[in-house]
């Protein structure tokens, strides 16, 4: 009798915990959704910015052709957040300098346009930094949970893998 009710009781048990597999892997999807709107505000905001250091600092060109190089090479990178992490890992150096070019023309540190775009900018930074935070915690979630005995088991069934951190270089 016994052996009867908890052979009827798995297929719930796998069923509760199935859900909430895909509950949580969806919430790290949306994370990374999150992460990759702030990656794209931005590459979007680099253009503008390079064109405004650009009419103050001719002589940086070359500078400037490397970060617009580096940013079409990150935007053309895959979705998959490896390789995307790896590309915008490329693309804060080059960043940072043109930040630094800009502190060699106290015109444009003055300009009202730089200024609002370098704002613009740092609060992208924040945000993915916050969104990486809040990502991170998701995965950690998710990976703790999902190689938990016996929720690992039901989770090599059916196919959910640990997902991955998501860490970018502050140069």
């Amino acid at each position: 009798m016994i052996g009867a009710i908890s052979v009827s009781i798995l297929p719930i048990i796998t069923l509760v915990i199935f859900n909430k597999l895909v509950a949580k892997r969806q919430k790290v999807r949306s994370a990374w959704s999150d992460i990759d709107v702030w990656l794209n505000r931005r590459a979007d905001i680099i253009p503008s910015l390079i064109e405004t250091v650009k009419g103050y600092a001719a002589y940086e060109s070359k500078s400037l052709a490397d970060i617009a190089k580096q940013r079409t090479e990150t935007l053309a990178a895959s979705s998959a957040m490896d390789v995307r992490a790896k590309a915008e890992e490329s693309l804060s150096p080059p960043l940072g300098r043109l930040i630094l070019i800009a502190e060699d023309y106290p015109d444009l540190k003055a300009s009202e346009n730089f200024l609002e775009l370098q704002q613009a900018l740092a609060e992208c930074e924040e945000n993915i930094e916050m969104s990486r935070r809040y990502y991170n915690g998701v995965v950690k979630e998710f990976n703790v949970f999902a190689r938990m005995f016996p929720i690992s088991i039901i989770a090599n069934i059916f196919g959910f893998n640990v997902a991955e951190y998501f860490g970018l270089s502050r140069s």
